[in-house]
């Protein structure tokens, strides 16, 4: 075997394995539930759909102005947002405004999830083509945003909620946004 092609079989999965190593090294210590949002900071995405519970009422993001809100994206189907939505029953009993997006999902199916369950939402958007979550940006259910008086996107975190998310992570942000302060994050 001539000397070059010896020095590229040698030379290559070792470029590969370095360039592998370093990449999985870089997101060491992160949380893979909490993704960056090309939205944050910026308003929830224009929208008009209905109400689950009051099928003739259009809403449209000017419903999210003026309050803190809590907007988690679930639907019936997914077995992680049934896990996660104890955790949404008790944040409405401390008296979190949570506001629903029911996504890519069958209207009567998800309103008997309610009736049985309990509804911790003040209301919630059925989003049955999945426009909005594509807005978003959502990879899918379940995702939870927090929003500020004004519309805008804050924070963003992917996947099943949990007390401990919610008192280590969601809930300070939530409270600083209610007191009019600054995020967690915007004084480091």
């Amino acid at each position: 075997m001539k000397k070059p092609l010896r020095i590229a079989l040698y030379t290559v999965p070792l470029l590969l394995f370095v360039g592998l190593a370093v990449l999985l090294g870089s997101r060491l210590g992160t949380d893979p539930g909490v993704l960056p949002s090309a939205r944050l900071g910026q308003p929830m995405p224009a929208f008009s759909l209905s109400s689950l519970t009051e099928p003739d009422r259009l809403l449209s993001a000017e419903d999210f102005k003026g309050h803190v809100t809590v907007l988690n994206v679930w639907a019936t189907w997914c077995i992680s947002c049934q896990v996660e939505h104890p955790v949404l029953m008790e944040m409405a009993r401390q008296g979190v405004r949570i506001v629903g997006v029911n996504y890519k999902d069958i209207r009567e199916a998800a309103v008997k999830y309610l009736e049985l369950h309990g509804n911790p939402f003040q209301f919630t958007v059925v989003d049955d083509s999945g426009n909005l979550g594509i807005d978003l940006g959502v990879y899918g259910a379940p995702e939870t945003y927090l929003l500020d008086r004004e519309g805008n996107i804050r924070y963003r975190l992917v996947g099943v909620l949990d007390l401990q998310k919610w008192e280590t992570d969601l809930k300070p942000r939530f409270e600083a946004l209610q007191a009019g302060k600054a995020l967690p994050e915007e004084t480091e």
